[in-house]
């Protein structure tokens, strides 16, 4: 049914509750999981002496999530296959629901409610409502979220203004 699986991950954050998720889904299924990571091309264009060593750490933060969700993986028996890709987070998503042809995309999601929800949005929200495949959503609850202050919803990507 699922040959294969998009797992999204935030660069920097250490908590994701959609990897076990993820991993149960390739047991069951024998899927490929392919962990992806978008740095938001907003650091790109920041201006300033501190924006190419701000885009940097943007860049080896994905880098080293990707790392550990695919060690990860694998040290569970699942065929992974990672990659950092640059853009604006929804749209690299979307992209990778079809360059890699998933089936079914896993991601986490913060259980924010009224106001906050209303002015954060969620890119979460986001490829549920635009993805051409299932997508499968697991709620992060504060205390799961090692480093909420810095992870603003869990999602797949980071904005560097905080917002996914």
């Amino acid at each position: 049914m699922y040959d294969t699986i998009l797992l999204p991950v935030s660069p920097g954050s250490t908590a994701n509750a959609a990897i076990p998720h993820a991993k149960s889904l390739a047991e069951r299924y024998d899927a490929t999981v392919y962990v992806v990571s978008a740095i938001d091309t907003v650091a790109q264009t920041l201006r300033g002496p501190q924006a190419g060593s701000f885009a940097k750490r943007v860049e080896d933060a994905a880098e080293e999530r990707v790392e550990t969700v695919t060690a990860e993986l694998e040290a569970a028996g699942i065929d992974v296959v990672g990659s950092v890709l640059r853009g604006e987070p929804l749209e690299v998503i979307t992209n990778a629901i079809d360059d890699v042809g998933a089936d079914i995309v896993v991601m986490p999601s913060h259980t924010r409610r009224g106001l906050q929800r209303v002015l954060l949005g969620s890119v979460t929200e986001k490829v549920v409502r635009v993805s051409p495949v299932p997508v499968v959503t697991v709620p992060i609850r504060e205390s799961d979220d090692g480093d909420a202050a810095g992870d603003s919803d869990g999602d797949a990507a980071e904005r560097p203004g905080g917002e996914e």
